[in-house]
């Protein structure tokens, strides 16, 4: 079954993304990011080009042709490929999660964002999933 771990408090919800997908992509995993647009994917393309300033983040978007071998791929439409960890930067629990081993879900600062974040906290709970949540304000005090 799908394990799901929540990371709240971040206060850039991109940024956290490419740093969840560094340290995954250090322990062998492979990771889709899933945004719910083509804007978002080109911010995330960028970012990852710098992120992390001392090393580099392989990575493509899911329609090209080198995502089947590559670590990190962004994506906006349900052709994946692989099922390892998807980190979803959607409002709402995308219908496909089920089909990874682990999701991530990041949840921003605000309240309307908390507010989002544990409707699909609740989700997940209320089908029997596995959850895990890290703090991320608390990690930075």
């Amino acid at each position: 079954m799908t394990k799901i771990d929540f990371y709240t408090g971040s206060e850039d919800k991109l940024r956290t993304a490419c740093q969840l997908s560094h340290k995954a992509m250090q322990n062998g995993l492979r990771v889709l990011l899933h945004v719910p647009d083509d804007e978002l994917a080109d911010k995330l393309d960028k970012l990852l080009w710098h992120y992390p300033p001392t090393a580099f983040i392989p990575h493509c978007r899911n329609h090209e042709a080198e995502a089947a071998g590559m670590p990190v791929v962004i994506g906006c439409d349900e052709s994946f490929p692989h099922s390892e960890l998807l980190i979803s930067l959607h409002e709402e629990c995308v219908s496909f999660f089920s089909r990874f081993e682990r999701v991530i879900e990041i949840v921003g600062c605000d309240a309307e964002e908390a507010a989002r974040g544990r409707l699909r906290f609740k989700h997940y709970r209320d089908r029997g999933y596995e959850l895990g949540h890290t703090d991320l304000a608390k990690l930075h005090t």
